[in-house]
Parts: C-alpha cells; sequence; structure tokens
C-alpha cells in the first residue's frame, strides 16, 4: 500500500472514494467541501440515512461537486473532541469502510476532526497507523481466504507543512509496520514458529537493516555462561532454547534494553495447563514479538538512540528432561530458585535474560515484556497492559507514551510486603508466591534481578492477543507503546 500526504481541498482530489467524517447528528457540515456537496448530505441527513452515529457509514456514488467518483460518510458518535482510543477506532471503521468499496485509490480528509491532546500531527501519526493496521491479514494458511482489497493508495488530506506531514505519515506507517511483524510472528502456528525460527526472523531483520546487528546464543552456550533458570526451561522440549540479542546503534550514550518473553509454545510443563484453550498459548512469546516489532520500527524511523533488544526463545514442554516441581536452579545472577510450578516459567527465562544485558551492555534502562500472568487477565482485562518500575520516572515515560498513542498501560505496586510471598526454605527465593496478587508477585520476582537498574516490567497477558472466536489473533501491543516511549527519548 502507498500512503500519501496532500494539501489539496476535498473537492480538489481525483480519487476513487473520499472519506468525510461527520460529528453525532451531522448538523454541521464542513465549510471546505462544495455546496452542492453539503446539500446532497443534508438530504441524507434530513432522509434518515445518515446520523453520524458511531462508526455509521454512508457510501455516495458520483457525489455533487466533487472530483472523487465516491464519497464516503463515517459517523464518530460524538460532538465533543475523540479521545486517542475512540478515534483509533473510528480510523478502523474508515479504513475498512474504504475497503469494503472497490476503490484503488482513497482519501481522508482530517480537517474536521479534534483529537484531545493531539496536535496536527499527532493526528495524522495515528491516523496512518490505524489505517495501515486495520489492513493487516494472517491467511497465508487459508485455502479459501478472501482476494485482497483493490484499495492501492491512500492519502492522508491535512493542512501541516508538507515535510512534517509526511514525517507523521511514515511514523505511523513504521509502527504498523512492526505491529504487523508482531502479528505475523504471534499468529504463527507453534509447528513453524519454534526458537530456531525466531533465529531464522531475527536474520532476517538484521540483514534488512545496516543499523542493526544481530548475536545469538545457543542453549549450550547458555548453559556455559550459567544461566541455569532459561535453560532449566529450554532442556524440556526436542528444539534448543535460542537468545538473539540485537544491537541498534543510532545515537550517543548507553542504551536502552528491551527483553522479550518467548516461549513459543507453553503447555505448562510438569505442571500441565488444562487442554481447553491451549492452542493460544502459541501466543505466550508475543512479549517476544513485540520485540521484533519494535527493532523493525525503530529502524523504519532510524531513531538517534542506542538500543540493545534480547529476545529469549523456548519451548515449555513435559518431556523427561523437563523440570520438577521441587527443583531448584541456580541462575546467572548467582540466586537461588525452586521451582514449585513449571508453568511459572517465563519470570526463569526472564531473571538469566535481565542478567545477561545488564552485565554485557550497562544499559540506562532495561524494559521487559512478557505474557507473564493469567492474574494480570483478571486485574485489566484487556485494556491495559500492567506497569511495573523500581523508577516513578521510567514508569511515567511508559504510561504517557501509552495513553499518547492509545496503547495504554496501568500502574502497578511493587511493594516490599509482596517480597515475602516468594520466601522458600530451600532457596533464595521460589518461583511462584501463592494464588495471591500473582501478577505483582511474578514482578517482584523479577525485581530481585534488577536491582542496580532502572527497570520496568510490562505484563501484557491481556494485551497481546484476541481470544477466541473468528476474531482470534495477536494484536500486536505494546508495540506502539514501546515505539512511542523510544520516540520521546528520542526527541520526536
Amino acid at each position: 500500500m502507498d500512503y500519501t500526504v496532500s494539501s489539496k481541498q476535498p473537492a480538489q482530489l481525483k480519487v476513487d472514494c473520499l472519506v468525510v467524517t461527520l460529528n453525532k447528528g451531522a448538523e454541521t457540515l464542513p465549510a471546505a467541501l462544495p455546496e452542492e456537496t453539503r446539500a446532497l448530505i443534508s438530504d441524507c441527513v434530513k432522509d434518515g440515512d445518515f446520523k453520524g452515529s458511531k462508526h455509521q457509514t454512508l457510501l455516495l456514488q458520483r457525489p455533487a461537486g466533487l472530483a472523487a467518483r465516491r464519497l464516503l460518510l463515517v459517523g464518530t458518535g460524538s460532538d465533543a473532541p475523540l479521545n486517542v482510543v475512540a478515534f483509533l477506532q473510528l480510523a478502523a471503521s474508515v479504513a475498512k469502510g474504504v475497503a469494503s468499496t472497490g476503490a484503488k485509490s482513497a482519501a481522508w480528509w482530517l480537517g474536521n476532526i479534534e483529537v484531545k491532546e493531539q496536535d496536527g500531527a499527532g493526528v495524522l501519526r495515528e491516523a496512518a497507523r490505524a489505517v495501515a493496521d486495520a489492513g493487516y491479514r494472517y491467511d497465508i494458511y487459508r485455502g479459501d481466504a478472501a482476494p485482497a482489497p483493490a484499495l492501492k493508495r491512500f492519502t492522508f488530506l491535512s493542512e501541516l507543512p508538507a515535510a512534517q506531514a509526511k514525517k507523521a505519515v511514515a511514523a505511523g506507517t513504521a509502527i504498523a509496520a512492526g505491529m504487523a511483524l508482531a502479528k505475523d510472528l504471534g499468529n504463527c502456528p507453534p509447528n513453524v514458529c519454534h526458537p530456531d525460527y525466531l533465529v531464522e526472523q531475527a536474520k532476517a531483520l538484521a540483514a534488512a537493516y545496516p543499523a542493526l546487528k544481530l548475536k545469538t546464543l545457543s542453549e549450550k552456550q547458555a548453559e556455559k555462561l550459567g544461566m541455569g533458570a532459561f535453560c532449566s526451561v529450554a532442556r524440556g522440549s526436542e528444539r534448543d532454547g535460542q537468545i538473539m540479542i540485537f544491537e541498534y546503534q543510532g545515537g550517543k550514550g548507553d542504551p536502552v534494553a528491551l527483553v522479550g518473553k518467548g516461549i513459543t509454545f507453553d503447555t505448562g510443563g510438569i505442571s500441565l495447563k488444562p487442554g481447553a484453550s491451549m492452542d493460544e498459548m502459541k501466543y505466550d512469546m508475543c512479549g517476544a514479538a513485540s520485540v521484533f516489532g519494535t527493532v523493525k520500527a525503530v529502524c523504519e524511523l532510524g531513531l538517534p538512540i542506542n538500543l540493545v533488544a534480547v529476545v529469549v526463545a523456548a519451548e515449555n514442554m513435559p518431556d523427561g528432561r523437563a523440570s520438577r516441581p521441587g527443583d531448584i536452579v541456580r541462575t546467572l545472577s548467582g540466586q537461588t530458585v525452586e521451582i514449585l510450578n513449571t508453568d511459572a516459567e517465563g519470570r526463569l527465562v526472564l531473571c538469566d535474560a535481565l542478567t545477561y544485558v545488564q552485565q554485557k551492555y550497562e544499559p540506562s534502562a532495561v524494559v521487559d515484556i512478557a505474557t507473564l500472568t493469567g492474574a494480570c487477565v483478571i486485574a485489566l482485562g484487556a485494556h491495559a497492559q500492567a506497569v511495573y518500575a523500581n523508577d516513578a520516572e521510567l514508569a511515567q515515560a511508559l504510561l504517557v507514551a501509552g495513553d499518547e498513542c492509545g496503547d495504554r498501560g496501568w500502574p502497578m505496586p511493587l511493594w516490599d510486603d509482596y517480597q515475602e510471598q516468594l520466601d522458600s526454605p530451600f532457596a533464595d527465593m521460589a518461583n511462584i508466591g501463592g494464588p495471591k496478587a500473582g501478577s505483582i508477585t511474578a514482578a517482584c520476582f523479577l525485581s530481585r534481578f534488577t536491582k542496580e537498574v532502572s527497570w520496568a516490567h510490562l505484563d501484557i497477558a491481556g494485551t497481546a492477543w484476541v481470544s477466541g472466536g473468528k476474531q482470534k489473533g495477536a494484536t500486536g501491543r505494546p508495540v506502539p507503546m514501546l515505539t512511542r516511549y523510544l520516540m520521546n527519548l528520542a526527541g520526536q
């Protein structure tokens, strides 16, 4: 898809479909539209064909006064400025409405849209991101896949200076490209997407961008380094675990580090999960997928920062070499862990990766991303990812970034009061803290490996994918939050 910007008036643009959004009631019509076009819309409103209700669409052929062949009206359902989330949903409806036509070219006039706490560049960036993201499809394994939409070019009409508008659209589409990569990896079936496959994808990503370098660690290498927690999870599978380290150099100073959990399939190990919905445990690598996607977005944007991104990948399987409840393992940090539940494996692979990235790179900040706990889904549902941090400034930076792009997080407590739930009579700690506050105690576990660095943990178990039915699939979150956070660091 070709995404462009134009400063032309809506009546002048020769496209197959022009999109205009109207507020609830559709009483105030944009002065930028010709008089005959406004009269046409007024008649549709008077006749009850269009009311401006939320996501309502009306397609008009050969509209009077326009050079466009079609006019698509889309309702905002509001008579007040939209928040970012509502605007993203509106943009998705715009994209869906255009895709349902036979239009090969389309344009969306943004001149009458207000979004809370967003300037013109922000509106344009998020519009481009949402429209591009709405076109995502994953149907490579379907024999009855629907034909691709006819649309080839999408233009955003904006009064911003050309260079600023072009930069905003490029940023939005770069983030959407990162989300698409994260979705592709998350949706990929687990018999295809295993640790070695992720290494192949990492090599392909590094080959695509000169500023990106890749290092890998095999399971054997990790064992020699002393990553006993990671290896305790990986050894239960016939497929070796793998660790990938991306190095992106675009600026000066210590790097920011991202660490993603990549359990490519999670049976629970010896602590076997129930069979219902176990197919969705292919999504237990969505933290890793979001790291891939964020790295791609950063490379596309060419951000002037230094970044190191670690993907720690393994399958959690219950064979004869798998860890047992009661086993004790020694982590790379030297601390020991009593494994009380082998289904609390994500924190085991992460803790060694967190130690590794601190030892090798001395980052200015570390953010880990993981589909870590079902408790987080119970606490926050699918709307916000949990944000834990030992640094209030880092937590706030992530929360602000999420608010700016509609990929929201929510602050969670990381009080010492919870730490005692991880006490073990035989090791330095247990890998679970009992049935209470499960997401918090998981974060407390990770905090024991990040005491000397500014660190945040994103539990994305509720936001990384949509469960069940025809809508099931990876969401690409939190690529927007992470990319926006890094853009803010870079002053963009």
